[in-house]
C-alpha cells in the first residue's frame, strides 16, 4: 500500500491536516509512511483532539482512503475529540455520499469557518455552500 503526504499545521487548538493530491491518505515522516488513522492517533496521544482534514488537493479517493478517514474520525470521537472535513471537491463528495458517509461528518467549504466551528459550535448545513455577500459577510446558498 503506498501512502501520500499529509502536512500538519495548527490554528489555535485545531490541528489541520493538508492532504496531497493522491488517492490514498497517509503521513510521511522521512522515508516511512504512516496511515492517517495512526497519524491521528499520534495527535490524540499529544492531546490534540480537534482535527480538521483538508481534502482540497484530493481529486479522488478509494475505499481504503475512505476507511482510513472513518477510522481516524472514530478514534477521535472515542477520545472525546472532534474530526471535521474541509474543501472536498464534487467528485469526493459524491463518492462519500454514495457510500453513505457524508452525513457522518461535518463538512465545510471555507477553512476559516471550519476552524472557527470548533470553538463557536457553528455547524455546516447539509446541501448548502457558504458564499461571501457584497458586504463581506457569509451566507449559506444551495
Amino acid at each position: 500500500m503506498s501512502y501520500i503526504g499529509i502536512q500538519e499545521r495548527r490554528s489555535g487548538n485545531v490541528s489541520i491536516l493538508d492532504v496531497d493530491a493522491q488517492v490514498r491518505i497517509g503521513l510521511r515522516f522521512g522515508a516511512s509512511a504512516v496511515p492517517l488513522s495512526k497519524a491521528v492517533q499520534g495527535l490524540l496521544d499529544e492531546g490534540q483532539d480537534q482535527i480538521l482534514l483538508n481534502l482540497q488537493r484530493v481529486r479522488a479517493i478509494d475505499s481504503r482512503g475512505l476507511a482510513e478517514i472513518v477510522s481516524a474520525a472514530s478514534a477521535t470521537k472515542q477520545k472525546g475529540g472532534r474530526f471535521k472535513l474541509v474543501l472536498l471537491n464534487k467528485r469526493v463528495q459524491e463518492l462519500m455520499s454514495k457510500a453513505g458517509l457524508l452525513t457522518s461528518f461535518e463538512e465545510f467549504d471555507v477553512e476559516w469557518r471550519a476552524v472557527k466551528s470548533f470553538t463557536t459550535g457553528l455547524i455546516a448545513l447539509e446541501g448548502y455552500r457558504e458564499r461571501r455577500r457584497g458586504d463581506g459577510e457569509f451566507e449559506a446558498k444551495p
